[in-house]
């Protein structure tokens, strides 16, 4: 009787802290907004914007972008049919040329910045709990500028894998042009191509 009483309690507490880790792991729209507000503070601070601080303050959104973009995940839906294709050195290397591509495109835009509202609206999540979009907008003087994140549940934490951006997928896009290019000329080509563009986008 005392094995099944300490066994019942091992399953029971076990259990509990699935659900304890379950019920800890924060919403997606707190997620999207902890880290876009992060972005915004950094951007924000007036002792990051002058010349010799350019590198620091790039650094320190390059770090918060890596912490919430799961930029792996994002590479395998943005080859597609070409993803299986890869060997393991092939994909890792993929990653990290088309993540460092993104980031510094990403850093590029976000750096003109002047003082724009963000509104975050709702969260629909969805696919059993594991995915959701989280709707935001950028109020400009101008006009307004609707912008999903969709983000994925992995290990207790929200991953962002695409932007939508006034209706337009970032990953959907890249996806078509990286496909036309492989079959033009080669996934060599791509790689080559994505490269050049890299060198571009460093040299701002």
């Amino acid at each position: 009787m005392k094995v099944v009483n300490i066994i019942s309690f091992l399953i029971i507490t076990l259990f509990g802290i699935g659900l304890l880790s379950s019920a800890a792991a924060e919403a997606p729209k707190e997620a999207i907004t902890s880290t876009v507000d992060s972005v915004l503070e950094v951007l924000k601070d007036k002792t990051l914007s002058v010349p010799d601080k350019k590198e620091e303050r790039r650094g320190r959104l390059r770090a918060l972008i890596k912490d919430r973009f799961d930029f792996g995940e994002m590479a395998m839906r943005t080859l597609a049919r070409h993803w299986n294709a890869r060997t393991p050195e092939e994909a890792r290397e993929f990653i990290a040329i088309f993540s460092d591509l993104l980031i510094g495109s990403y850093i590029g835009k976000i750096e003109a910045y002047t003082d724009e509202k963000v509104i975050y609206n709702k969260e629909v999540i969805r696919g059993e709990g594991t995915y959701a979009s989280v709707s935001t907008t950028i109020v400009t003087k101008k006009v307004d500028i609707p912008i999903d994140y969709k983000v994925i549940l992995k290990n207790g934490k929200w991953w962002v894998y695409d932007v939508v951006v006034e209706g337009v997928s970032f990953i959907s896009t890249y996806r078509s042009q990286y496909d036309e290019i492989i079959v033009r000329e080669s996934y060599t080509g791509l790689l080559q191509q994505m490269k050049k563009k890299l060198d571009e986008v460093n040299a701002i």
